[in-house]
């Protein structure tokens, strides 16, 4: 025991030693010099320093005793900077000071099964991860040569998904949908259904999700947190987070953190779903920081550099050759059922297809409410099974033709119908029946292949 103690002290005391050199190298090099600023104008979370003639763009700066932020644009006289922590007040004339650092997060393995934030902080508990290591807000994107054919399926457990709009791993699958039409919890069903795949592969655990909540309100994460926990999701999920009470700037930045992370998990060589709840409120986070910044407005207010912000974001996810992976599900919230907005156009084109909620058929009682008319995956059956491919196109054709006919017969009276027609509305309604499903009651592909498999025959 004594010398166990010995052995402890000894690498403390190396410790503090190549602490002490490291701090006279950069002494001796004058690299322990950083620039030192005034705070010259105030805008809420955007201010203005002077004097900081050295400094990146990027960099991290210390408002001193006040706060913590990044350089987010230099000027000829003086530089922006983004506030992104504040601990008092920051007023005009506050001492800021350059660091030499880039801005970064702070990641810790152990926030598997937590929430946590920006700053490696346990939201539950409001304790810092103890280990940690900090990682870039922003990677450089994986090379196409690095990227490999997305082929192998991202299974929901949802069968409307599974089957006629198949989602493929390393693919960009879009949800989108008006408020209070299930889009969280269609996430949230392909995370839960992860699980059933961990247990079916005997424990193999090569499946992470990430949650990436911006702008929730804090009970929105905690009845998420809760819901996934009831379902053992946890131990392979971790909950990314940026409430409505954090700076703009925090929600800003935080699906670029959540992407990082992923990235983490993907040179592990594991597979990584994404789910972001919703990019929507991230733009409009960027455009509230953009006016504040003085930059020039463009349509509907939202600065020149808007679809940028989501294309750089959206194309980490793919397949990547060593074997792992990262799947994005971005979430947008639309409204009035209109996904022809300035935002929800750019990211449709961005992502491999979309998922359409309908209030409409939400209120119908048909839940998932997907609108397969105008539903798409770009992917389709080259992520698929043959069995299930095969299934999935006659049921499709089947389902889109009943769809069609059904907006001018719904009405009709039956018995004035053909013989086919009426077998028509009959399998399409049976079909209908089939595709709906309670929540976190996830499917397998055996599963979804035994429900349809009669109806799939009887639609060839």
């Amino acid at each position: 025991m004594i010398i166990a103690y010995k052995e402890k002290g000894e690498i403390m005391s190396t410790h503090i030693n190549n602490l002490v050199e490291d701090k006279l190298k950069k002494i001796k090099e004058e690299k322990n010099v950083f620039d030192t600023g005034k705070v010259i104008r105030l805008k809420d979370y955007i201010i203005e320093v002077s004097g900081l003639e050295n400094v990146a763009f990027f960099e991290k700066v210390i408002i001193r005793g006040k706060g913590m932020g990044y350089v987010n644009e230099i000027k000829e006289n003086s530089v922006t900077v983004a506030v992104v922590k504040e601990t008092s007040p920051i007023e005009i004339g506050d001492t800021v000071n350059t660091t030499g650092e880039r801005f970064r997060a702070i990641f810790a393995e152990e926030a598997m099964g937590r929430v946590t934030d920006l700053f490696g902080i346990d939201l539950l508990t409001g304790r810092a991860f103890e280990k940690f290591k900090y990682i870039d807000i922003e990677r450089p994107i994986v090379p196409i040569m690095d990227r490999t054919a997305v082929n192998r399926p991202m299974q929901t457990g949802v069968a409307g998904i599974d089957l006629i709009y198949p989602i493929g791993r390393g693919q960009r699958q879009l949800i989108i949908g008006d408020k209070k039409t299930g889009k969280t919890q269609l996430a949230l069903d392909a995370i839960v259904n992860q699980g059933k795949i961990i247990k079916e592969k005997s424990n193999k655990n090569d499946i992470v999700c990430i949650y990436i909540a911006v702008g929730k309100t804090k009970k929105e994460i905690k009845n998420i947190y809760n819901e996934l926990l009831k379902r053992n999701a946890l131990s392979y999920t971790t909950i990314v987070a940026a409430t409505n009470d954090d700076k703009t700037t925090v929600l800003s930045l935080i699906p670029y953190v959540g992407l990082s992370i992923a990235e983490e998990y993907m040179d592990q060589k594991k597979d990584v779903l994404v789910v972001i709840d919703d990019l929507k409120r991230h733009a409009e986070a960027y455009r509230e920081i953009s006016l504040v910044s003085n930059k020039a407005p463009g349509r509907e207010a939202y600065p020149a550099d808007i679809f940028f912000l989501h294309s750089r974001l959206l194309e980490k996810g793919c397949q990547h050759k060593n074997g792992g992976s990262i799947t994005i599900l971005p979430i947008v919230e639309t409204k009035g059922g209109d996904i022809t907005d300035y935002i929800s156009t750019n990211i449709i084109s961005i992502t491999d297809g979309q998922i359409v909620l309908s209030e409409n058929q939400f209120r119908k009682g048909q839940k998932p409410a997907i609108n397969y008319g105008i539903s798409v995956s770009r992917l389709g059956g080259a992520v698929q099974t043959p069995e299930m491919k095969k299934l999935g196109a006659n049921i499709r054709r089947e389902l889109l033709s009943y769809l069609e006919t059904k907006e001018v017969y719904e009405l009709a009276n039956i018995d004035e119908m053909s013989p086919e027609l009426r077998e028509k509305m009959r399998k399409g309604k049976e079909i209908e029946k089939a595709l709906r499903q309670h929540k976190f009651s996830p499917l397998s592909q055996e599963e979804i292949q035994e429900r349809f498999k009669a109806l799939g025959e009887d639609a060839k």
